[in-house]
């Protein structure tokens, strides 16, 4: 019962493990695994950026030409609702996608709002390292701390002239 189309979707898209968790992570949140989901999970799975939705939209669109823009941030909205990606906030405005599952920190650069993950291990301490007694404090104002994200500013190149 497979169409040749939709077969050939799959063929170019993920890694069986990585299609594996894809459709167990959808499916645990209620939504259903669409080759136009896998594609974009597959772009962002295989890049080492944190790219727009317009950058997905792009690469994306060189093998599946007839996605839409629109398509491609409904499926970016599944893929974090799923809890397999994350959305970061833009200083410009657009929001740029991580995959990468585990804790990081990041770089930005102010000047281009590029986002690269900073190689450095997470510390999941660090809070209490800038100040000992930060987490009990937020929690007796009722604020349950679940984790925390870190960005480096600044620029990755010369400042251009």
């Amino acid at each position: 019962m497979a169409h040749t189309s939709r077969r050939s979707h799959r063929e170019i898209v993920l890694r069986p493990a990585t299609e594996r968790r894809l459709r167990q992570a959808l499916e645990k949140a209620a939504l259903r695994y669409t080759a136009q989901r896998a594609m974009v999970f597959g772009c962002l799975d295989r890049l080492d950026c944190h790219p727009t939705a317009e950058e997905v939209y792009r690469s994306v669109r060189r093998r599946l030409p007839r996605i839409s823009l629109a398509t491609v941030y409904k499926s970016l909205d599944a893929l974090a609702a799923a809890g397999l990606i994350a959305k970061l906030a833009g200083v410009d405005g657009r929001g740029r996608y991580d995959c990468r599952g585990t804790d990081h920190y990041h770089l930005r650069d102010t000047r281009t709002g590029e986002v690269k993950d900073l190689m450095t291990p997470f510390d999941p301490d660090l809070l209490a390292k800038l100040d000992p007694r930060l987490v009990e404090s937020l929690t007796r104002t009722g604020f349950q701390v679940s984790g925390y994200r870190l960005e480096v500013l600044g620029t990755f190149g010369p400042a251009d002239e």
